[in-house]
């Protein structure tokens, strides 16, 4: 009868671990502005459990940590995010958005030069077997900014009351969540997303616009004009107004002749009565002849 290994088991262990180890899914490379905000999603498979001194163990993730430019997360290696620090330690800009389930997302605000860096997350748990580092890690890279440009949702710059438009304002370095700042005529908006949503239009939202990163002028796009032209609804109300005005005129008009005629009407009979009291002779005329 074949003897079971237990150094045969245990490389099986092994192998079974491996084969069902964690993962960490990173996006592919990330563009960020600097001065701007930007989110890195991320998702994590940890292991659900392993087997120690022959016995299966359930794994609970107590540690998340992100940083930069190492291979494993380890020991004394600089982090950016460690979920052990408290927060006025680990440095404030960056935010971990993530849990110890399976979102390990971070987002980092104010983008600064030297924030161009690989990210790797790693977790660890109580077991000596559970922590794992995602190799690939995600590379950012950060620019100054050039001039931002905006782009219409549709192909024409002269709209109709009632349509609508979206203004994206764009770069040549793809980010997220970005603050922008939009203006109409050299006014701000209070809108401070990447995409300016127009509905409804009315001839109020023509003007020039102009869109770029928040606190940083550098980056100001060249004015997107737009204008809006007004709806037919409102020479149809222009016309309904004269139709009013002429109706009121008319019975105006009307009633002024109507009461001019029964004046004129009653002036003619009180002369008839006049001319028949003239005409008629006093009773003792034939007396006096």
């Amino acid at each position: 009868m074949a003897v079971w290994d237990p150094k045969i088991s245990w490389c099986f262990m092994l192998l079974l671990a491996d084969a069902v180890s964690d993962r960490v899914n990173y996006p592919g490379p990330v563009c960020a502005v600097k001065g701007s905000t930007v989110t890195i999603p991320c998702t994590f498979t940890p292991l659900k459990s392993v087997y120690e001194d022959g016995r299966e163990v359930s794994v609970e993730i107590l540690r998340v940590i992100w940083c930069q430019n190492h291979r494993i997360c380890h020991g004394s290696t600089p982090s950016v995010y460690d979920s052990e620090l408290y927060n006025n330690i680990n440095n404030p800009r960056y935010r971990y958005l993530g849990d110890k389930k399976g979102d390990c997302s971070l987002q980092i605000t104010d983008v600064q030069k030297r924030d161009d860096a690989t990210l790797r997350f790693r977790m660890e748990a109580h077991t000596i077997f559970s922590p794992y580092t995602g190799p690939q890690g995600v590379k950012v890279t950060v620019t100054d900014g050039a001039q931002m440009e905006i782009r219409s949702s549709v192909n024409k710059t002269e709209m109709r009351e009632g349509e609508a438009v979206t203004l994206n304002c764009t770069s040549g370095c793809s980010f997220h969540q970005l603050e922008v700042t939009w203006l109409r005529d050299g006014h701000a908006l209070k809108h401070t997303g990447p995409s300016l949503y127009l509905g409804a239009l009315t001839a109020q939202d023509s003007g020039n616009y102009t869109c770029g990163l928040k606190n940083n002028d550098r980056t100001l796009s060249k004015p997107f004009s737009l204008y809006v032209e007004a709806e037919e609804e409102e020479i149809k109300s222009v016309d309904t107004m004269l139709a009013v005005r002429l109706i009121i005129f008319t019975l105006h008009s009307v009633l002024i002749i109507t009461v001019t005629s029964i004046i004129i009407k009653r002036t003619c009979v009180c002369k008839r009565r006049e001319l028949k009291d003239v005409t008629v002779q006093p009773p003792d005329f034939m007396e006096e002849l």
